[in-house]
């Protein structure tokens, strides 16, 4: 019994031994206070789901329009995002089976006293479309779309910390 919990506590200490840290375990900059979330267009779904992401990650943000300083402020401006459909297969009748959704999503992050930074990235998912339960499966899209804008929002988030400026000083 002694041994079974030995190989478990000497792996995770050689892992710490060796600097292995888990993927998007960095913090903000110290310096940063809070995310101002920003979008081309008016009440952009994406946008408000960044938001509403910030309070889980325990992140202050607010929107572009109550900026009050950008001394300590991050700003994400979300610009048009797109979603495409990719035919993946079709019933014998000629009538689409199933549909590959593309959400592509770009956004601009500026840091205080740094250049902006453009970035890019897809989230894909599989849809099956059943072409007799048309109510339901429109439903279940509004369902998905939503999914694909919380997990765009996590990638966001996510990814700021390599977006810093190496200049500024991360806390960890």
């Amino acid at each position: 019994m002694g041994r079974l919990l030995l190989i478990p506590f000497l792996c995770s200490l050689l892992l710490a031994g060796c600097g292995f840290q888990l993927r998007g375990s960095q913090a903000l900059p110290e310096t940063v206070n809070q995310v101002a979330v920003g979008s081309v267009r008016a009440h952009s779904p994406l946008a408000r789901a960044l938001l509403a992401r910030l309070d889980v990650y325990d992140i202050n943000g607010i929107r572009e329009s109550e900026l009050q300083s950008a001394d300590s402020t991050v700003l994400v401006r979300i610009l048009p995002e797109s979603l495409e459909r990719r035919l993946l297969s079709v019933y014998p009748t000629g009538q689409v089976a199933e549909y590959e959704l593309i959400y592509g999503v770009k956004y601009v992050v500026q840091f205080p006293d740094a250049e902006a930074v453009s970035a890019y990235f897809e989230v894909l998912r599989d849809y099956q479309d059943d072409p007799d339960q048309v109510l339901a499966k429109s439903r279940e899209l509004e369902l998905v779309l939503q999914e694909m804008r919380e997990e765009a929002a996590d990638r966001i988030i996510r990814r700021l910390p390599s977006q810093a400026p190496r200049t500024m000083t991360v806390v960890e």
